[in-house]
């Protein structure tokens, strides 16, 4: 199962350009308030890293791959991090909740911990710690089902990519053969991971544009 953890923040503040200050940078605060949702962290097994109020998405980073460009460092109750990408430099800084400091650390140093599966994590101290083995690869699922209103047909052997195309648009609807393995994630597996994509602005984009290469291959 795709699971994931989940860290409530009282602070999320990120770098951010067109102010009038030094570099032309400032920092966006986003403060935890009892009349609105939770400021939440979020990380997914699958690598990915969501900050969320509500269904209002904050900052969404892919971890897996990122040690390069990423740098994290702990700070008592705090996670700096440092994304840089052609070479400009992107800060985020998350402080946890808690019922005092000592609990608030101990839930940025969970977080921590959960980082290091993916990246090295720095402390106060300058200690480095090295990221631990990375999750295994989760087999990506396939999708096995009827179109609406259309009598699924038994296929023997493979299909063709114009077929399975056409499966995967529900524009002609077959049960797939044996080498097309079912799903092997157990039923409310896959909801953590929806949750990020549905809450990354670019999912919209990214879901139309698999879209339209499908229908593409199907003119080819």
């Amino acid at each position: 199962m795709m699971a994931a953890q989940t860290w409530k923040l009282k602070r999320f503040g990120r770098m951010v350009a067109g102010s009038t200050e030094k570099n032309g940078k400032t920092w966006e605060i986003t403060e935890a308030d009892d009349s609105k949702p939770d400021i939440v962290l979020m990380i997914v097994e699958s690598g990915h890293l969501l900050v969320s109020q509500g269904q209002i998405c904050l900052e969404a980073v892919m971890l897996l791959g990122a040690s390069d460009c990423l740098k994290v460092h702990q700070k008592s109750d705090n996670l700096i991090f440092r994304l840089t990408l052609k070479g400009e430099s992107h800060l985020m800084r998350m402080q946890f909740g808690g019922i005092n400091r000592e609990e608030a650390t101990k839930e940025c140093s969970g977080a921590a911990e959960k980082l290091m599966e993916y990246l090295p994590v720095t402390t106060q101290y300058n200690t480095a710690r090295p990221p631990n083995q990375p999750p295994s690869e989760i087999n990506a699922p396939v999708i096995q089902g009827d179109a609406v209103g259309v009598e699924s047909e038994v296929v023997q052997g493979s299909l063709s990519i114009k077929r399975l195309t056409q499966h995967l648009l529900g524009e002609h609807a077959v049960t797939l053969p044996l080498q097309y393995p079912h799903c092997s994630l157990p039923q409310g597996g896959l909801e953590p991971f929806l949750h990020v994509c549905l809450l990354d602005p670019s999912f919209p984009a990214l879901v139309e544009r698999v879209e339209e290469e499908l229908k593409k291959l199907l003119q080819e």
